[in-house]
């Protein structure tokens, strides 16, 4: 469920930009980063100063929500520190929205978002077997066939006369999965050593805001000065971004990472969805049925966690 609300506030990333004033891709991702990855980073270092302050009065840190614990019962053997795990992360969160904007840009929203979202579940699941030879499972093999089928029904009947094939856009949208599945590695691995979700997260995204200072400064960011550019700017960073990641993380502590991505896929579902109710845009035939089918296999996806006893988990 914490996965799902995640992808829901993920899905009014374009209602958003759409409802907002003009502004080039890259400023306004890079505004979205620096806010919701500060906000991340902010909250991070607050639940992280508590648990010192607690941990001082005889409070154990281990239980105390933000702390980083150095290992865990089960943990994986660390092949690579945990500050380069940050980075690496931070750089796959950097990576993924230019990566994004220039597949879309190339071939158009429709082929760009269904390469990029669809292969982000594959690449996830396939690094994780490589890396961990942990197999995501036959369930997660049939749910990601039918949501990523879902999603190219869908673009295909939004944009099929203008969908493109160029291989640099192509390469691009592909980048975009990759980074993904880099930064959800990361971050899950990270969780695997003790980090709580907000922990990870505010790690990953706190650096990738640092970084994203400079790249802001470099456009054309006056939309900001506006009333809407600013409500849009705020939506984004803590709403798209803040809250839709720490859910994120909440969910990426108890589930398999090629799990988590393919749930991410209810973010299309989210848009096309919003796309109607909010924007006026109408929904041809073949785009309900693209609809139906993605949510079938969120469906199949979401239920085989259902039978699982319910655990608190530390934010």
């Amino acid at each position: 469920m914490a996965v799902l609300l995640a992808s829901v506030c993920f899905g009014t990333t374009g209602t958003a930009q759409a409802l907002g004033p003009e502004a080039s891709s890259a400023s306004v991702g890079a505004a979205r980063i620096l806010i919701g990855g500060g906000a991340l980073g902010l909250i991070a270092l607050i639940l992280f100063f508590a648990g010192r302050r607690r941990g001082a009065t005889g409070t154990s840190a281990a239980s105390t929500p933000g702390v980083v614990v150095g290992s865990v019962v089960g943990a994986p053997r660390r092949a690579l520190p945990s500050w380069l795990l940050v980075v690496i992360g931070a750089a796959g969160v950097l990576a993924y929205q230019p990566a994004f904007f220039a597949g879309t840009a190339t071939n158009g929203v429709a082929v760009g978002t269904v390469v990029a979202l669809g292969s982000a579940p594959v690449i996830t699941g396939a690094l994780d077997w490589m890396l961990r030879r942990r197999y995501p499972g036959h369930r997660w093999l049939l749910a990601t066939a039918i949501a990523t089928a879902g999603v190219a029904i869908l673009a295909v009947a939004a944009d099929g006369a203008e969908a493109g094939a160029d291989p640099l856009g192509l390469a691009a949208s592909l980048g975009a999965g990759a980074s993904y599945a880099v930064y959800t590695l990361a971050a899950k691995a990270l969780l695997d050593r003790g980090w709580t979700p907000t922990a990870s997260m505010g790690a990953l995204f706190g650096v990738a805001a640092v970084a994203s200072v400079p790249v802001l400064a470099a456009t054309d960011a006056s939309w900001l000065a506006t009333g809407s550019g600013l409500a849009m700017a705020l939506w984004l960073g803590l709403v798209a971004t803040t809250l839709a990641y720490v859910l994120f993380g909440i969910g990426l502590r108890g589930l398999a990472p090629a799990t988590v991505s393919t749930l991410t896929l209810a973010e299309p579902l989210t848009a096309g969805i919003l796309g109607v109710a909010v924007l006026g845009e109408t929904l041809s035939p073949g785009g309900v049925v693209g609809l139906a089918v993605l949510a079938a296999g969120i469906v199949v996806l979401a239920t085989s966690g259902m039978r699982r006893s319910l655990r608190p988990v530390a934010v």
